[in-house]
């Protein structure tokens, strides 16, 4: 190829992920994978009551056991600060109570750690464990998001009347009230949003190792976000200067959020390896995962719509209880307010819109943040209203969205409640070509035929927007989170010509490796395979707030746009110097810079690296080294958006629910590759599908979760799933110089609704207009029988 032949362009084009090879041939690094010389292991004793206090806890027998090397309860660590809370409720008082390392005098949930066992190898801690004999009197407990703010339900903490842990709101409760007064229709629902459990293939894990000689830390964890880590570590647990710990983050089996906050564990193997003077391993155990880890949604929430007759939804007024669980989360405060109660819009110009959220303290498990995090909860509010008001008033659900929609000349919007303006949109767009991608009109008549031979056939829509690229400094910190969310790039050029990409971001199966080389080539006009991108450690990538909320490119992938284009503007200064010619006559491409209009005047990039590295022949004023760091910290965050449309039919003989065709129409903005956009959709929308029919956190009233083993815990099987059938419009954002919106959770965000609708339209004959998920066959069936019998 000549300095004349343009290189073909990799942004956009569906490559194979890099990544992939050594994982799949089992070359991956993951946590337990890492051994240390003298490594010892870790067992945690947990609470085996939801909410008691702690009589005693006997040692003796478990320190006596083969292997131990020592066995801590509470009081060895009463020293050592509480987690912190990272994003409050922001403008409301904030009653704060955050776990301790092991639990010291009462217990708050199943699971609540009470004593740590170390020993040589796994299997002799796991038995010591068992030799811990605990004295424990049990209390009452509560465990449903509003019952526990009752009068009279057991008390969590002395600071958090009725177990309230903040109240929030956003909107215009006035405005409500006239709309409601003034409504030709008027609806009210209480629907549930039920517990998940992440459930990642790979559980948690944590390992501590202390150097005496240095005083330094090191830690690798299970973390979408080292840097932060390391922060919170330092300033707020351990009190220890933060450049002498050191976190890396392995290869990582998937998160979907839950490996974004501080957890107990991970301090706590610090501080057993500054103890015993050895590198200390903590593997989660996968029902321990169940019990521990952070979960995800549980609202219950009250609905009051105000409509007319045609359609038009006047006022949404929404009152939720928020189950965070026995303790506040890292970020629990901000996940149902920011994130769910400024999201509650969705894709509709509602005029008056009242949002009231209760975060409640409960005796289960800690909730944050879980794929999506207050976004699939909001869509799910307000798709069901829309469904409920084209009930109510025997009309097509598509049409009520379309009625409803913010036009496309609105944007950018600005919905009322308190969230950013939607940066661009154009929502009907999406939702035509999901109806022609579903022949919708021909489907209609099938199902007027399905239902003329008994059958129950349903088609359910969800018109989705969420907000993504999480990050503005000045509206984070606005609303409660306690620091930036800037990202971090450094790009350099080695002597060789070889490019190395580090960044502040953290995959863990978004593909990062391939898409960033993909961008880093166009940019540098260098070979993809020539491009190196490191990240986890936070001894060698700039500091980083992480990946989660759709941010990975939006805003790290920005920052190392913005690094390369450091970077080719100073490549465009030498090679002007070296091949005689003012900059504005120098482009760059296929791995030369070279003289417009006499492409043959040209200089390699090999040699242009060579000459910054040794530093000689330098134009005057440049520095050596072909070396630049950003950081991106955008104007507004990303607004994704689209239309999906389920096909289901429900057996009347055992209320199964069978998925009859899928289809999804997403924008995203602009693509950088469109294979991994879409296997990011195929299990974010399988995500959401398993919510809508088959997970489900339970507890019983005392506290006992009934689902911590995958033998309760319903994850999907491909087998019960559909063919996904995608496509795209795209509608660009000017918040980033790729055009590009998000895609990790649009998938989860959309389909939980888009399949309860199908269920609800199906079960519509028999007058059944809303059913709590999951819509699991038993439930289904029953609801069936219950109203053919009325």
């Amino acid at each position: 190829m000549t300095a004349t032949e343009p290189r073909e362009k990799l942004v956009g084009q569906a490559i194979k992920r890099r990544e992939d090879p050594r994982l799949v041939r089992g070359q991956g690094r993951y946590m337990d994978d890492i051994v240390l010389p003298g490594m010892a292991h870790v067992k945690i004793l947990r609470s085996p009551l939801a909410h008691a206090r702690i009589r005693n806890v006997d040692t003796a027998r478990a320190a006596e056991a083969p292997g131990v090397l020592g066995v801590y309860t509470g009081a060895d660590f009463a020293d050592v600060n509480a987690l912190p809370y990272a994003w409050q409720a922001a403008g409301v008082d904030n009653h704060v109570n955050t776990p301790r390392i092991l639990a010291v005098d009462e217990v708050h949930w199943v699971g609540d750690p009470i004593a740590v066992v170390v020993a040589e190898t796994p299997q002799q801690a796991a038995d010591a464990r068992d030799l811990i004999d605990l004295d424990l009197e049990a209390l009452p407990a509560v465990v449903d998001a509003e019952a526990t703010t009752h009068n009279g339900a057991p008390q969590l903490h002395e600071n958090a009347l009725n177990n309230i842990a903040f109240e929030w709101d956003c909107g215009d409760e006035a405005g409500v009230e006239g709309a409601i007064g003034d409504a030709a229709v008027r609806i009210s629902q209480r629907i549930r949003n039920q517990r998940l459990i992440a459930t990642p293939i790979e559980t948690r894990g944590a390992i501590g190792q202390y150097d005496a000689g240095t005083d330094e830390y090191t830690f690798w964890l299970s973390s979408q976000a080292p840097h932060v880590h390391r922060l919170v570590m330092a300033a707020f647990v351990l009190g220890h200067p933060e450049e002498k710990i050191r976190v890396i983050a392995p290869d990582m089996g998937g998160a979907f959020g839950s490996k974004i906050f501080m957890y107990t564990e991970y301090p706590l193997v610090g501080l057993l390896a500054k103890q015993l003077g050895r590198p200390v391993k903590w593997i989660e155990e996968r029902e321990e995962h169940a019990l521990a880890t952070a979960q995800g949604r549980d609202h219950v929430t009250d609905l009051d719509i105000a409509a007319e007759q045609d359609g038009t939804i006047t006022g949404l007024r929404v009152t939720t209880w928020a189950n965070l669980g026995a303790y506040l989360s890292t970020a629990a405060g901000g996940i149902p307010t920011t994130l769910y109660g400024r999201m509650v819009a969705g894709v509709y110009k509602i005029p008056n819109i009242h949002c009231k959220v209760y975060g409640t303290y409960t005796n289960t498990a800690l909730v944050d943040a879980y794929r999506g995090a207050g976004r699939p909860e909001a869509a799910y509010v307000i798709e069901r209203v829309v469904d409920l008001v084209a009930a109510e008033l025997g009309m097509d659900p598509a049409d009520v969205r379309r009625k409803n929609f913010i036009p496309t000349e609105a944007f950018p919007y600005d919905t009322g409640i308190g969230m950013l303006p939607y940066d661009s949109g154009d929502y009907p767009a999406a939702l035509d070509k999901a109806l022609d991608l579903i022949g919708y009109s021909d489907l209609r008549q099938q199902q007027a035929d399905a239902r003329a031979n008994g059958k129950y056939l349903g088609i359910g829509f969800s018109s989705y927007v969420e907000v993504c690229g999480i990050a503005p400094t000045a509206w984070v910190t606005s609303e409660g989170w306690g620091a930036g969310l800037w990202e971090s790039a450094n790009v350099r050029v080695q002597l060789t010509g070889k490019v190395v990409v580090t960044t502040g971001s953290m995959p863990h199966g978004q593909g990062h490796e391939t898409t960033f080389a993909q961008m880093v080539s166009d940019g540098l006009g260098v070979p993809y395979d020539d491009i190196i991108v490191e990240y986890g450690d936070t001894a060698g990538t700039p500091f980083g707030y992480g990946t989660y909320g759709s941010r990975s490119l939006a805003v790290g992938g920005t920052a190392i746009v913005q690094s390369v284009e450091k970077i080719r503007d100073k490549i465009t200064k030498i090679a002007a110097h070296m091949l005689e010619v003012n900059e504005d006559e120098v482009d760059i491409d296929a791995g030369t810079a070279f003289v417009k209009g006499a492409p043959d005047r040209n200089v390699s990039f090999g040699d242009i690296a060579a000459t910054a590295a040794v530093g000689a022949g330098l134009p005057e004023g440049v520095e050596p080294f072909l070396d630049a760091t950003t950081y991106f910290d955008p104007p507004n965050c990303t607004f994704p958006f689209g239309t999906h449309i389920a096909v289901v039919e429900v057996e009347e003989d055992t209320g199964n629910v069978e998925i009859k065709r899928y289809v999804a129409i997403d924008d995203v903005g602009n693509v950088i590759n469109p294979l991994i956009v879409d296997g990011q959709v195929h299990g974010g929308i399988v995500q959401g599908i398993g919510q809508a029919l088959w997970e489900h956190g339970v507890y019983d009233d005392g506290g006992q979760l009934l689902s911590s083993t995958l033998m309760d815990y319903g994850i999907p099987k491909a087998s019960w799933l559909p063919m996904m059938e995608l496509d795209r419009t795209v509608t660009t954002t000017d918040v980033n110089p790729m055009g590009a919106k998000g895609a990790g959770e649009a998938g989860t965000i959309a389909s939980t609704p888009a399949i309860v609708n199908a269920v609800m339209d199906a079960l519509s004959p028999v007058g059944i207009k809303h059913l709590d998920m999951p819509l699991s066959a038993p439930r289904v069936w029953t609801a069936m029988q219950e109203a053919k019998e009325n």
